[in-house]
């Protein structure tokens, strides 16, 4: 049984993992996931569990909330839906690949391994954002862009994180899009990939036998029923205001939060 001020305290981390995942088109599981590594021990969940489940309850909340942020990207005009056509296609191809390879791993290496991609993707970003190459007129093909969502599917279930984190990245990088447009369509994708995520979460989870209160296999469904709420309001709020923000400012949160996350995670504070 939770008390009131830990779910007074999950509210606020989810308005603020929501608001993230609309500014950002990151799905909010850079905040979530270490969240709930903290949180989980708390409510007494066994600890071999932990990061599974803090990784699974993580997609199953993102999926409501990467719906309202894409609404509200495509409102600004900021989703091209043939291209996530194909960026799905992948996604959900990665996201099958990317749980499998969790189930696989021990907590302690996920959790170095969460740390130490966000860090490196932040750094990239941060110190080489002044180098990115122009952006092209031209709409990328379909190979391209479903490689992209297979390689952000598979962080997507691997790290729990909606695959933004890198799915963002390499839409800017290799496919050379506009911030705001490879935010939105990194938004549209992230609906596709945790909701393949999650439900290969639960699987597995049931294949483990997991059986912790209120729970579907590695998913809590309790966490998930009151933080989601709150990430899918304040996801609205997040979208209005990175449309009101400058690409450099944009790309230069983006990049402190995955670094100050990431090296959270590595050094385990």
């Amino acid at each position: 049984m939770l008390s009131l001020p830990l779910i007074l305290m999950l509210m606020f981390f989810g308005a603020f993992a929501g608001f993230m995942a609309g500014l950002l088109g990151i799905g909010g599981g850079v905040i979530l996931v270490p969240l709930f590594l903290w949180f989980f021990p708390l409510a007494d969940l066994p600890p071999e569990i932990i990061v599974h489940t803090a990784f699974g309850t993580s997609l199953a909340i993102i999926i409501p909330t990467s719906i309202s942020s894409t609404y509200g990207h495509r409102k600004h005009g900021n989703v091209a839906w043939k291209q996530v056509l194909f960026l799905a296609g992948g996604g959900i191809i990665g996201a099958l690949i990317g749980s499998s390879l969790a189930a696989l791993l021990s907590g302690p290496a996920l959790k170095v391994c969460f740390g130490a991609m966000q860090v490196t993707i932040g750094l990239k970003l941060l110190f080489f954002h002044p180098h990115l190459p122009p952006e092209y007129e031209k709409k990328p093909s379909w190979q391209p862009l479903a490689a992209v969502g297979l390689v952000g599917g598979c962080f997507s279930s691997f790290f729990g994180v909606g695959g933004g984190v890198v799915a963002v990245p390499l839409m800017l990088i290799l496919l050379r899009m506009p911030i705001h447009l490879a935010v939105g369509n990194s938004s549209a994708l992230i609906v596709v990939s945790s909701l393949a995520g999650a439900l290969s979460y639960v699987w597995f989870g049931m294949q483990a036998q997991v059986q912790t209160p209120w729970s579907l296999g590695y998913v809590n469904l309790t966490v998930a029923a009151i933080i989601a709420p709150m990430t899918i309001v304040f996801a609205r709020l997040g979208v209005r205001i990175a449309n009101k923000v400058s690409q450099d400012r944009l790309l230069s949160a983006f990049a402190v939060l995955l670094i100050l996350i990431g090296a959270k995670m590595v050094l385990r504070l």
